[in-house]
């Protein structure tokens, strides 16, 4: 241990993670051993999964702060590789809930699958801690360890994290006006997690051994695991399966639940070899979006014209996410790297800087909460596509605030970080424009029937904008030796902030027709209200600061 009198800022930045950690833990174990039924007007429940939930965050954030660093420190690849490998990881974990959620739609149920994707994560995440001998990718046979790691992780997301969060509504009769509390309260559990777990598994990575930070996620993970087991009872029976009999029949000699679990282990077989050859992923996000844009538009074709209108809506909503998330999930690659060497750190490692984005979730969520209905009642309410189009706007500015700070000193000065804390400022109020407000719309345009379709369109949207933020990062690494240079970074961030820029303003501008389209003073209560809040078609935020409200857009 270290001298508290020689403790530096990372240090200082550790002891505090550390210790909001504690002080929610003693919050939640006070909740949960209450014997009364409720705690603070929930059902305890809500707690079970608030923790759950906040520890697979942990445990997934901590991870994704170091996994670019890992990729050109530890095992030597290029920063372009690392960005590339870093994109096609992140937009397979976007991808897999889709099916995740299918599979406990229509056999396992929430809580079968959310148990075996969490024990999957755990393994995952485990696996993350073997380093081999530290010679590079090209010399270290360990290397097939780190593939097999980030598969169980892919799976295992796929599995929980489409059904997690639809637990949470499960807990409350559909009309219940707790419902949106009990939201937020769920979604403060995703934004602590993410926090806490970068600072501090990113710490240990940084300051003590790779294997050190993979294993505090590995050990986040099994706690949230041994949570959700041990709380079961206090689930009140949500989330089992809709027909259990049918896990009983028989499937190629095996009862049908344990067939489904074989097959997320070969998904996992499969994902290994997908994994390793980044490029094939680009193709097949390319191919399989085709097909399932074609799909939508012929299912549109057969509904009556304000039906069909809603879902062209929802298809410009979901062209949307590629340019938004593109740049967003910089964050995790580019962005990590330009921190690392071209600002002015202070001593605080560089994987903590991406625990600012899930803090000012905390902060400024609930004042983008309270400021829409506010504007609603004014009569100065965006419209859902102009609230997008802001986001995307302000996205583009955070690149162009952050080369302004760049350029506004020496070539070989390092960049001061206040620019890195602007940049994420702006990022961060770009995403609260965009994305609940995205999810929200979605729930509400959906036809029942079509929900779970227009749901796996806008993760896939997701996950194409994750996949364009590694190939952005891998232009940014084709300098001199394979590694990102200043000037490179600095050129693709300007290009790329005033394409967003542009993007934005136009869709501000076209927004008045967007909205036409979405025919909102025809909606019924049918198609408003929480066809995706707690039931069974998947809205799991999957990121920090997506918040799976359904309250009107």
């Amino acid at each position: 241990m270290k001298d508290i009198g020689l403790w530096n800022e990372g240090d200082w930045i550790a002891a505090c993670g550390s210790t909001a950690l504690i002080f929610f833990l003693c919050v939640g174990a006070y909740a949960v051993t209450q014997p009364r039924q409720e705690f603070a007007g929930h059902p305890k429940g809500l707690y079970i999964l608030f923790f759950a939930e906040m520890w697979e965050r942990f445990s997934y954030y901590g991870m994704r702060a170091l996994l670019t660093l890992y990729l050109v420190k530890h095992w030597l690849y290029s920063d372009g590789d690392a960005n590339f490998i870093y994109g096609a990881y992140t937009s397979l974990v976007y991808i897999t809930p889709v099916l995740g959620g299918w599979l406990a739609d229509r056999y396992l149920g929430q809580r079968k699958a959310v148990l075996f994707g969490a024990v999957l994560l755990t393994m995952g995440h485990f696996l993350m801690a073997f380093e081999g001998n530290g010679t590079g990718y090209q010399n270290d046979p360990a290397l097939n360890v780190f593939w097999l790691a980030l598969s169980f992780i892919i799976v295992g997301s796929g599995f929980l994290k489409a059904n997690i969060s639809v637990i949470v509504g499960q807990l409350y009769p559909r009309t219940d006006i707790r419902r949106d509390g009990a939201y937020t309260i769920f979604y403060m559990g995703i934004n602590v997690g993410a926090a806490v777990g970068t600072i501090i598994a990113g710490y240990l990575g940084e300051t003590i051994g790779w294997s050190y930070g993979f294993g505090a996620a590995g050990i986040g993970m099994l706690l949230g695991l041994v949570v959700f087991v041990v709380g079961k009872p206090l689930l009140l029976g949500r989330g089992e399966p809709p027909v259990p009999s049918r896990l009983k029949q028989s499937v190629m000699g095996l009862k049908l639940e344990w067939f489904l679990y074989v097959l997320g282990f070969v998904g996992i077989a499969i994902i290994w070899a997908l994994i390793q050859y980044q490029s094939v992923v680009g193709w097949l996000m390319l191919l399989s979006g085709a097909a399932l844009l074609i799909y939508v538009l012929k299912e549109a074709f057969k509904l009556d014209k304000d039906a069909r209108d809603r879902v062209f809506a929802m298809i410009f909503f979901i062209l949307l996410q590629p340019v938004f998330w593109g740049l967003f999930e910089q964050a995790g690659g580019s962005i990590n790297l330009f921190t690392e060497r071209f600002v002015d750190r202070a001593g605080v490692p560089t994987s903590l800087f991406q625990s600012i984005n899930p803090i000012y979730i905390i902060l400024l969520g609930p004042i983008f909460g309270a400021l829409w209905p506010f504007l609603a009642r004014k009569g100065w309410e965006p419209s859902t596509p102009a609230k997008m189009g802001f986001g995307i706007f302000q996205m583009g500015f955070a690149f162009v605030v952050l080369v302004w700070g760049a350029n506004s000193i020496g070539a070989s000065a390092l960049v001061p970080v206040l620019f890195i804390f602007l940049f994420y400022l702006f990022s961060t109020t770009g995403e609260l424009c965009l994305s609940p407000v995205g999810l929200s719309a979605m729930n509400r345009l959906s036809v029942t029937h079509m929900a779970s379709l227009m749901m796996a369109g806008w993760f896939f949207g997701t996950a194409g904008g994750n996949f364009v933020a590694g190939l952005l990062g891998s232009i940014m690494g084709e300098g001199e030796g394979g590694e990102m240079t200043r000037e490179a970074a600095l050129d693709v961030y300007w290009s790329i902030g005033l394409l967003a820029i542009g993007i934005g303003v136009v869709v501000v501008l076209v927004s008045p027709l967007v909205k036409k389209l979405m025919h909102l003073d025809k909606l019924t209560d049918d198609d408003v209200g929480d066809d995706l809040e707690g039931q069974r078609e998947a809205g799991e935020p999957q990121a920090a600061g997506i918040h799976p409200t359904t309250r009107g857009a």
